[in-house]
């Protein structure tokens, strides 16, 4: 039996400052009410793919979408940028 063994170096070397910095998890903390509006919205979506849309389903759909607006608007103010649309 014939043994395979790499002959490169690793492609990320290790070392200790594979952390995010702490500017790196402001931006991410920042972030977070886009992204967990944008995750509502999509599970909201994704109940419609196996089934039609209900009076019920039409009014999660908007609120979700509301929401993102929200949080685009409020990132938008904090940052004096516009983060990217999803949908």
């Amino acid at each position: 039996m014939k043994h395979i063994a790499a002959l490169q170096d690793l492609v990320t070397p290790w070392s200790d400052d594979l952390e995010p910095t702490d500017a790196e998890l402001d931006a991410i903390e920042a972030e977070m009410p886009l992204v967990l509006a944008e995750v509502e919205l999509l599970d909201a979506l994704i109940v419609l793919l196996d089934r039609p849309a209900s009076e019920f389903d039409g009014r999660r759909i908007r609120r979700a979408h509301r929401r993102v607006l929200a949080a685009r608007r409020d990132a938008a103010n904090k940052t004096g940028t516009i983060p990217p649309a999803v949908a």
